[in-house]
């Protein structure tokens, strides 16, 4: 693990700059403004705990109940994790080697052309959700226009074809699950950009990261120990991508884990006729799985894997599950607040919710029938 000490902005960020500026924020590679978790500590303790616990362990999962338990708790992580793997080193070779303004200066001024452009420049960009919000919050820092950083902050997690192809092995031999996901995840961040230039404020998107180095942000990199000397641009960015995706990894990793235990719990625990009524009630299966998404925060790259496991729901409301997920939920809205403030998440969040459960149920109707 790479070390850090508490030493002063100057020293950390100019050791950055030797490599050019990159989507990572330069207050986050600061150690003195970011908190982290002991996330390998903790999977070691964990691992010895569970090698310490065993007897009492094969016992707890002998009877049927709790093997079906492990098995479809299991076979949901496996599944998921090579798409998770995959996208934090993506997410992390973007920190490390995109530059910074980039996508602002290839953004149009013009909101209307703008935002679906920067919509689409989200399939170009793989990257779980975590990372979105920072380098949203960059590209206005930059002088783009919020509203198609906003649009492409919704989009980048949903339309990379890290997540485009997780959903298609998710759903095998179901192209128009695909298809409807990618549909709804693009409209959802059209009409939430158009949507921000007609009806938001400048006042809202006024506190990028940058700007407010205590705020809480989703790449808070572990980054080389400062030498009086800048450090060659080659290994600081590499020092950069090696910490991004182990953080990525480490943070995504937890929400996938919680992710298929409760998909595990809700199959095993929860009674049959009930799954089973709320998957035939139209309206409130929908709103059940969306506000599922919001709460478990599971990473993009995987939540189609939690999503094709919830089979007693209708197939418009796992669309909605996979639809909200990525646009909001639990950890986003902390991002949101940390990097744009909190007056901008009391309002974002909301919007996001509705329009994303309104976008998968008109899209789901059409086209999942």
């Amino acid at each position: 693990m790479i070390s850090h000490r508490r030493t002063g902005p100057s020293s950390t960020v100019g050791a950055v700059a030797a490599a050019g500026s990159t989507l990572v924020e330069d207050s986050t590679l600061d150690p003195a403004t970011r908190r982290r978790w002991p996330t390998l500590e903790l999977l070691a303790a964990a691992a010895v705990a569970a090698l310490l616990l065993r007897p009492m362990l094969v016992r707890a999962f002998a009877g049927p109940a709790a093997q079906t338990w492990a098995t479809m708790f299991v076979s949901l992580t496996v599944q998921a994790l090579p798409f998770l793997v995959l996208g934090v080193l993506v997410s992390g070779a973007i920190a490390a080697f995109v530059p910074a303004g980039s996508l602002a200066r290839v953004l149009p001024r013009r909101s209307a052309v703008a935002v679906p452009v920067a919509s689409l420049a989200g399939m170009l960009i793989p990257g779980c959700e975590c990372s979105s919000v920072p380098v949203a919050g960059r590209l206005v820092a930059r002088g783009a226009p919020a509203p198609a950083a906003l649009a492409f902050m919704l989009a980048a997690p949903a339309l990379n074809p890290v997540v485009i192809v997780a959903t298609a092995v998710a759903f095998p031999g179901q192209p128009a699950v695909v298809v409807a996901r990618f549909v709804a995840s693009f409209v959802t961040a059209v009409i939430v950009g158009l949507g921000w230039a007609h009806f938001g404020r400048a006042a809202w998107t006024a506190r990028p990261a940058a700007a407010h180095p205590s705020a809480d942000d989703a790449l808070r990199c572990d980054v080389p120990e400062p030498h009086a000397a800048p450090m060659p641009a080659a290994e600081t960015r590499l020092a950069i991508f090696s910490a991004t995706a182990r953080h990525d990894f480490g943070h995504a990793g937890g929400f996938l884990v919680l992710g298929a235990a409760t998909a595990a719990t809700l199959q095993v625990l929860v009674p049959r006729s009930l799954l089973d009524g709320l998957g035939g009630s139209g309206v409130g299966a929908v709103i059940t799985l969306g506000l599922l998404a919001v709460v478990l925060a599971v990473c993009s790259e995987a939540d189609a894997f939690v999503a094709a496991s919830l089979v007693q729901f209708s197939a418009t409301a796992r669309l909605a599950f996979m639809v909200v997920g990525p646009a909001v939920d639990v950890k986003l809205i902390a991002l949101q607040a940390g990097t744009f403030g909190r007056s901008f998440a009391a309002r974002f969040a909301p919007a996001a919710f509705l329009v994303a459960l309104a976008s998968a149920a008109l899209v789901g109707g059409l086209l999942l029938r």
